[in-house]
């Protein structure tokens, strides 16, 4: 129990509180991991609870992996008996069990995103749709949005509020595409990352007996990020926890940032609601940064309507200023940025590693990326291409996918004719046609190939049925690693990557080398006790991007907001401080959508320990124009007394802001009020008419009169298409020349 005097008072009360249900209130920096980690030893070591009947939920495997390395070193190996994964995994682990109840095989693949946007794909094509307007990633996030507010095809199709949407947003056929796309799965005895939630919801929902035997498994449920959850999620963890109500969340509502991906920040906000008897602890001690640093955030977070409230401060040093930058340009930001962190680790001997540079949008890395190599500054990309989506990775894996489920339909088009064996594209078409029509597996028309095709390519395909059959036995007998370089080489891969000599053709060799290597190191670490090939695919299916970003080396580290939610860095560089660019032009229709992006700059600013510096642009590259910017409305939010005004900031700063700005005692430029970063004509804030209504915008025409729910009233200059982008020019009658993306902007056309 000595560890309990590591803990501040309120850390401590939620160690020891562990019966009924509890709400932890962890604000950034607060220690939450470490409250987590000893609560879970408290009640196995304090309160005598067996592992096995603990369930610990979070939203990656790194951070579950983290915990648990924790608590063995409290408690020693029995930490391992604990059932502590993300959601995905420890429901796709009860799915394998369960899975015959839901029509099932218990060894069903699970579609990545790749996987699930080849089908759709494939299924508009073969309605004859235009792939246009379905687009595989509009259709999957629609699909997607559906399931996680549990809603299945039949309910779709039938509620007549769905259908008019689509109708709205001119996509009729989509209730048709989510049929077929379940159909599909299911065919392929193949779930989707949703699936995993929504198959588990309907579990529980269909078979009582599935509920109750994990009711009586899990006696003790902790969700971690519960701000994060979606309805599906928390649907199932409630339900969990239904029988002995022992369910603690740990959250913070200031950092619920995921609505994009079906988060719903009520699920924290009205918590009590579900459980009246409910306990809440707030955590408000920050260990992670300066005073100046929490005090920033606490007065931008504080804008928010709908918070759950809490007082955040540190014992830690006042620390530095906020450091403001202003660039003219995108490429000026990125000099300043580089040149800072070049300075500051000569000066005060700070490793590359000490460094992030947060965006809001993945296309303001390339100014920072060039900055940086003129500099010889290295740095990595968080969020690039991961290992795993690699074509050369994705094609092993498909192998090995089909060697283990023969029903994936997606793994069986991979492979088929790769490395190339004489099946062309009408060959495999007659394949599934056959397949549909006669409504038999994929696996049942390639074994009597002779039944269904003729000739060469009949021979050919039964050559491909007989040497999965091979892999079949190997996999059966032997461990992954073992069978899955039996499978690279005699499937041809091997060879055919190891003959391409070129630069790109060795590391596409090497990466597949690399996966080999990672399937070894599975099969020898004695925690995985399954040594399958089976096995290993469903740990590699069910990794997070968080989880394949691995620290190499020394270097700056650039990501957007979104991906360094968890994180920390000494000095942090948040960059595109600008209207439209943060707050995003596609967060301002409504209150809500601000107040997640305000949700997000908080997270932004409390990533930092010791230095936060923002910077915003004059003028920046987009959509292929110059457009002239204005700051962010978010660096009026901050107290100035918190600010200083980067010494390199040029003296053409607009006006109303050098009027805030008095030469400081210190040499540094100073704050005396509020600064009105924006110009005066955004001061005047436009009221949409009682009768707007977005028009549809496909007749556009230059001349014609709009309004706009920010901008106000305007006239189109001029209309430009690139590729699938349509834009629009207009001139407002208070915010002067702007340009829209019209699949994004909402105009009412007066005319």
């Amino acid at each position: 129990m000595e560890y309990l005097s590591s803990l501040n008072p309120p850390q401590r009360e939620a160690v020891e509180r562990t019966q009924g249900p509890l709400m932890i209130i962890a604000g950034a920096g607060s220690g939450k991991t470490r409250v987590l980690t000893y609560r879970i030893a408290h009640l196995i070591q304090a309160k005598g609870v067996d592992p096995f009947h603990i369930l610990s939920l979070t939203f990656t495997n790194k951070a579950a992996n983290e915990m648990k390395q924790r608590i063995e070193k409290l408690i020693g190996l029995e930490a391992r008996n604990t059932w502590m994964g993300t959601f995905h995994s420890v429901f796709a682990k009860i799915l394998r069990v369960e899975a015959h109840k839901l029509g099932y095989p218990s060894n069903f693949t699970i579609y990545d995103t790749d996987d699930s946007k080849s089908l759709i794909r494939s299924i508009v094509k073969e309605l004859k749709l235009d792939d246009k307007v379905y687009k595989p990633n509009t259709v999957l996030s629609r699909i997607s949005g559906a399931k996680n507010r549990l809603i299945s095809w039949e309910q779709y199709v039938n509620d007549p509020y769905i259908l008019a949407d689509d109708e709205a947003a001119m996509k009729p056929k989509m209730g048709q595409i989510y049929k077929t796309y379940q159909s599909r799965l299911f065919r392929s005895s193949a779930m989707d990352f949703d699936d995993l939630l929504f198959n588990t919801n309907i579990l529980f929902r269909d078979h009582p007996d599935a509920l109750n035997k994990y009711q009586q498994r899990f006696k003790y449920v902790m969700v971690d990020e519960f701000q994060d959850t979606n309805l599906s999620q928390y649907l199932i963890t409630k339900k969990i926890a239904a029988v002995h109500q022992n369910i603690c969340v740990v959250g913070d509502d200031a950092q619920s940032i995921y609505a994009f991906r079906g988060a719903n920040i009520q699920n924290i906000l009205n918590f009590e609601k579900d459980y009246p008897d409910l306990f809440v602890v707030k955590l408000e001690q920050n260990y992670r940064s300066t005073k100046n640093i929490v005090n920033t955030a606490n007065s931008i977070i504080e804008k928010n309507k709908s918070q759950l409230k809490k007082n955040v401060w540190t014992h830690n040093e006042s620390g530095d200023l906020i450091e403001l930058m202003k660039a003219s340009s995108d490429n000026e930001e990125g000099r300043m940025v580089a040149t800072t962190i070049f300075e500051q680790k000569n000066n005060k001997q700070l490793h590359n590693s000490d460094f992030a540079i947060l965006y809001r949008t993945n296309s303001q890395s390339r100014a920072m990326e060039e900055a940086l190599r003129k500099l010889n500054i290295t740095y990595r990309i968080v969020g690039g291409l991961s290992f795993y989506q690699r074509k050369e990775i994705k094609d092993l894996m498909a192998y090995l996918r089909y060697v283990v489920n023969e029903e994936d339909e997606e793994a069986f088009k991979r492979i088929i004719n790769y490395p190339k064996r004489g099946i062309g594209n009408n060959t495999v078409e007659k394949v599934m046609v056959a397949a549909y029509e006669h409504d038999i597996p994929l696996w049942e028309v390639i074994n009597n190939s002779s039944s269904f095709l003729s000739g060469r390519a009949a021979n050919s395909v039964e050559d491909f049925c007989t040497m999965i059959r091979s892999f079949k036995i190997e996999t059966e007998r032997k461990d992954a690693f073992e069978a899955a370089s039996s499978i690279a080489k005699q499937s041809g891969l091997l060879r055919e990557l190891y003959e391409d000599k070129t630069i790109e053709g060795l590391n596409r060799y090497e990466n597949v080398q690399e996966l080999l290597n990672a399937i070894k190191e599975y099969v020898d670490n004695p925690e995985n006790e399954d040594k399958s090939l089976g096995a290993f695919l469903q740990e590699i299916a069910l990794l997070t991007d968080e989880d394949q970003n691995k620290d190499t080396n020394d270097a700056v580290t650039l990501m957007t907001i979104h991906s360094s939610k968890g994180l920390e860095f000494r000095h942090v560089f948040v960059v595109g401080m600008e209207e439209d660019l943060f707050p995003s032009q596609m967060m301002m229709q409504s209150r809500e959508d601000l107040e997640e992006e305000r949700r997000l700059f908080y997270v932004a600013c409390t990533r930092a320990m010791e230095k936060l510096y923002l910077s915003y642009a004059l003028t920046r590259y987009r959509y292929g124009r110059l457009l002239n910017c204005e700051p962010s409305r978010f660096l009026e939010e901050i107290d100035p007394s918190y600010i200083k005004v980067n010494k390199r900031t040029g003296s053409n700063v607009s006006s109303s802001f050098r009027e805030s700005l008095s030469e400081g005692n210190n040499g540094f430029i100073g704050l005396k009020k509020k600064p009105a970063l924006r110009s005066s004509t955004t001061a005047k804030v436009h009221t949409p008419s009682p009768d707007f209504k977005p028009s549809n915008t496909n007749n556009l025409q230059k001349g014609m009169k709009i309004e706009h729910p920010k901008f106000g009233f305007g006239k189109v200059t001029g209309i430009e298409t690139e590729g699938t982008n349509k834009k629009a020019h207009i001139h407002f009658d208070n915010f002067g020349e702007k340009t829209l993306l019209l699949s994004f902007a909402k105009l009412r056309i007066l005319d």
